[in-house]
């Protein structure tokens, strides 16, 4: 019994060390893929990603990942030609299969979310537009000032928000006050509506939807085949 009882004990020393380097090794292996993406990307704000699936150092060692989660903050796309900042970006990346030297991979599928603030929607929009949040899902407010008969007025337009062609985030008045009036909702159109497509996302990763919150507006992400970074 004493015997039986001192394997037992030098199991539980062993299983805990292994445990432990599990641990440690899926930590260095965030941190590493961690800093890579931010370099990468340009990223202006923080990195975070978490390894799932236990024992890392098994998967590790046959080049697949089961699940690796990654939440960007300050992401620098563009829209048409202009800097756009996406606030957060949060994806799951699955069935991620690794090179052999570790220095990238690819995921057989993607699934997740970004956000894009009404402040960082407002600087990537035209020039004196306000926007934010329209008191319902899929819309938004426009604040634009615009000049008629030599006054400068300011105008507040509720407008839907929609994705279309894939990468392109339209904004459109549902009705412009003084409408009918010869001249004046061209004008109030010409800065509330627009259309900005966002380039610039990692690689593989596609937009699939989009609706808006108090928080901003936020677009489904999805895509296959997406190339990890260092690949």
């Amino acid at each position: 019994m004493r015997f039986l009882r001192i394997l037992l004990i030098i199991g539980l020393v062993l299983a805990g060390l292994f445990v432990a380097a599990d641990r440690w090794a899926v930590g260095y292996a965030e941190d590493e893929l961690a800093d890579r993406i931010h370099i990468g990307q340009g990223l202006a704000g923080s990195t975070e990603v978490e390894i799932h699936g236990f024992p890392f150092l098994t998967q590790a060692l046959s080049y697949e990942l089961d699940q690796v989660d990654v939440r960007l903050k300050g992401v620098e796309a563009s829209a048409d030609g202009r800097k756009m900042r996406i606030t957060e970006f949060d994806a799951g990346f699955h069935d991620v299969t690794l090179k052999s030297d570790y220095s990238g991979g690819t995921a057989g599928s993607v699934d997740g979310s970004a956000l894009v603030s009404y402040e960082d929607l407002t600087k990537a929009s035209q020039s004196g537009v306000v926007l934010t949040y329209g008191g319902a899902p899929g819309k938004v407010k426009v604040t634009a000032t615009v000049e008629i008969l030599g006054r400068a007025i300011t105008r507040s337009v509720v407008s839907t928000v929609t994705l279309v062609d894939g990468n392109t985030v339209r904004v459109r008045a549902d009705e412009v006050p003084g409408e009918g009036i010869p001249g004046v909702e061209g004008m109030v159109r010409k800065k509330t509506d627009f259309d900005r497509r966002i380039d610039g996302l990692p690689k593989g990763i596609e937009l699939s939807g989009l609706t808006s919150d108090a928080a901003g507006v936020h677009l489904s992400i999805g895509g296959k085949d997406v190339v990890l970074a260092g690949s």
